[in-house]
C-alpha cells in the first residue's frame, strides 16, 4: 500500500510518465516549430486517440527508452480523458514544456519533453507534473447554489462512468450545504454508501498526527528546533538521531524516506506497533542532508508517532483519540486493525494489480478489494478511517481552538516549504493559494482509498471527500467544487 499525497490533492503529487498531454487539434500552429515540439504533438494526438495500438507504436518507434507498459498508459488516458494544450513555456530544438489541462477535471500539469539533437530526434525523456491552478488562469467561481448545482451534476455523470464511490460534505461556517453519497460499499453485497459510511482515508491521518506534536509543543513538552534523539535516545541510527528536527520531520525536510516497498510488502502484516516500523526501517541513514529539501516522507510522520507515544506516556493510538477525536466529538474515526470488524467500513476497490491481485492491468482492470495491500493497521503516518462528517467536526474544532490555541493553530496551518507541485507544506496539512482563497488540508490516496480536506477560513468553506476507490476520485470532486464555490 502506498500511501502518498496524490497529486493533485491537494497538497503535493507528482505523476512521472512515459509520456502524456494533449493538442488541440484545431489549433496545432500554437505548437513551436521545432524537433520537440514535434514530438510532444504526435505523442499528444496518439494518446488523445484512446487507440491502444496507434499510442503503442508511437511509443516503441519514438521513446525506445520508455519505460511504462501501455496498459499504464491507457489506464492513465481512462482517468484522465486525455489532455488539451494550453501553453508552451520553454522551448528549444531539443526541449520542450509548457502547461497542459485535464480534460476530465480541472487539473493542470507542468510537461517536459527532451529528444536527441540527430534525426529521428528519438525522445530521451518526458515528463507530467501535476501542478495548482495557474494564477493567470480565472477560476470559474460562481453563487453558492449554482456551484453546488453543477457539483450534483458533475457527480451524477462521474458516477454513471464509474469514476466516482464516495461521501461529498460542503459546509459553510461551520455548517453543511451539500452532504451526499453515491456508489457501493461493497459492491458484492449491493451494500450502498451513506453518510455514515467509514472510509480509508490514507495520508490524511497526518493531519492528526500533527496535532497532536503541536499539543505537547503548546504544553512545553516538545520543542520543534529538537532533534529526534532528544526523545528517542536509543534511536539506531545516530545520523537521524543526532541531524534531523521535529519540525524537519513534520515539514516532510528530514530525508527520513518511504517505507513502502518490497520491504513492507514483504512484512505488512507483521508490522503491528509504531515500534515494530523502527526495528525493520531505524538503521538507514537520511537519504539526503536533513533540511536541505523536500520529500515526502511517511517514515517521518510514523517517527513523530513514536515520538508522541515517549511523551506523553500513551500509545499513539489512545493519545489520539483523547486529545484530538474526543475533543472534536469525532465518534467514528480511528485505526482499528484490518482483521477487526469495524461496522460501516467501506471495502475498498482497486484496479491497481498489487500484491495477491490478480486483476488485468491498466484499462481493461476490474475493481477489486484492496484486502492484499492492507497493512495490520494504521499509523502515524496513515491508514486509518473516517467519515466526511468527522473531518468537519475535527475542521470545526481546528477552527474554534479546541485542539490548539491561536498561536499554535496558525503555525500548524502556515505553509513552511515549497513543494514540487507548487504548493507549500506546513506540518501535515498543505496549505495552497487559490485567487484570493487561502485553504489548507491534506489529502490520502492508496489503493482502493482516496480522500480529501480542504478548509478555507476566509470564504468559510469547508470540503470533505471520501472515496472507496483509486486516486484521484475524491480529490478531482473535492478540486471541482473548491474552484468554483465563492470566494467570500
Amino acid at each position: 500500500m502506498k500511501i502518498k499525497i496524490l497529486a493533485a490533492a491537494l497538497l503535493v503529487a507528482a505523476i512521472l510518465l512515459a509520456g502524456q498531454a494533449t493538442v488541440f487539434a484545431q489549433a496545432p500552429a500554437q505548437f513551436p516549430d521545432t524537433p520537440a515540439a514535434h514530438q510532444f504533438a504526435a505523442w499528444l494526438d496518439a494518446f488523445n486517440s484512446g487507440d491502444r495500438t496507434a499510442l503503442s507504436q508511437f511509443l516503441d518507434k519514438n521513446y525506445p527508452t520508455h519505460q511504462r507498459s501501455i496498459d499504464d498508459e491507457m489506464g492513465f488516458r481512462q482517468r484522465t480523458g486525455g489532455f488539451e494544450f494550453k501553453k508552451a513555456e520553454e522551448s528549444t530544438a531539443t526541449r520542450f514544456t509548457g502547461l497542459v489541462k485535464e480534460r476530465d477535471s480541472d487539473q493542470y500539469a507542468r510537461f517536459e519533453i527532451e529528444v536527441a539533437a540527430e534525426e529521428p530526434h528519438a525522445i530521451t525523456k518526458m515528463g507530467l507534473r501535476a501542478i495548482p491552478q495557474p494564477p493567470d488562469v480565472p477560476l470559474p467561481r460562481m453563487s453558492e447554489g449554482d456551484a453546488l448545482a453543477s457539483l450534483r451534476t458533475q457527480l451524477e455523470k462521474d458516477v454513471a462512468a464509474d469514476k466516482f464511490s464516495g461521501t461529498v460534505l460542503v459546509a459553510k461556517d461551520g455548517k453543511p450545504v451539500f452532504a451526499e453519497a453515491y456508489g457501493l460499499a461493497d459492491r458484492d453485497k449491493k451494500i450502498p454508501n451513506t453518510l455514515d459510511t467509514r472510509f480509508r482515508i490514507g495520508s490524511m491521518n497526518k493531519m492528526f498526527t500533527a496535532v497532536c506534536v503541536l499539543q505537547l509543543v503548546q504544553a512545553g513538552k516538545i520543542n520543534l528546533t529538537d532533534p529526534l534523539g532528544k526523545y528517542l535516545p536509543d534511536y539506531p541510527n545516530k545520523d537521524i538521531a543526532t541531524k534531523v528536527t521535529i519540525h524537519q520531520l513534520l515539514t516532510h525536510t528530514g530525508g527520513t524516506g518511504d517505507f513502502f516497498g518490497p520491504e513492507f510488502d514483504k512484512h505488512r502484516l507483521e508490522l503491528r506497533t509504531l515500534q515494530d516500523y523502527v526495528t525493520l526501517y531505524g538503521k538507514r541513514a537520511p537519504e539526503f542532508e536533513p533540511g536541505s529539501r523536500w520529500e515526502y516522507s511517511n517514515y517521518g510522520f510514523l517517527l513523530l508517532g513514536v515520538v508522541v507515544e515517549k511523551v506523553s506516556g500513551q500509545s499513539y493510538y489512545d493519545y489520539v483519540r483523547d486529545h484530538v477525536y474526543k475533543p472534536a466529538g469525532m465518534t467514528s474515526t480511528g485505526s482499528d486493525p484490518e482483521d477487526q470488524v469495524v461496522q460501516l467500513r467501506s471495502v475498498g476497490y482497486t484496479k491497481d494489480a498489487g500484491p495477491g491481485a490478480n486483476a488485468n492491468a491498466g484499462v481493461n482492470a476490474q475493481w477489486h478489494p484492496n484486502t492484499d495491500t492492507l497493512p495490520y493497521r494504521g499509523t502515524s503516518a496513515g491508514g486509518g478511517y473516517s467519515t466526511v462528517g468527522d473531518l468537519l467536526r475535527f475542521a470545526n474544532a481546528l477552527e474554534g481552538h479546541k485542539l490548539l490555541d491561536a498561536h499554535y493553530t496558525e503555525l500548524l496551518t502556515t505553509g513552511k516549504v515549497d513543494t514540487p507541485a507548487g504548493e507549500k507544506y506546513a506540518y501535515g496539512f498543505g496549505e495552497q493559494i487559490r485567487g484570493a482563497v487561502r485553504c489548507f488540508g491534506h489529502g490520502g490516496g492508496a489503493p482502493g482509498m482516496n480522500g480529501n480536506l480542504d478548509i478555507c477560513p476566509q470564504s468559510g468553506y469547508t470540503v470533505a471527500v471520501l472515496a472507496n476507490m483509486d486516486p484521484p476520485a475524491a480529490q478531482r470532486v473535492s478540486q471541482f467544487i473548491s474552484n468554483r464555490l465563492p470566494d467570500k
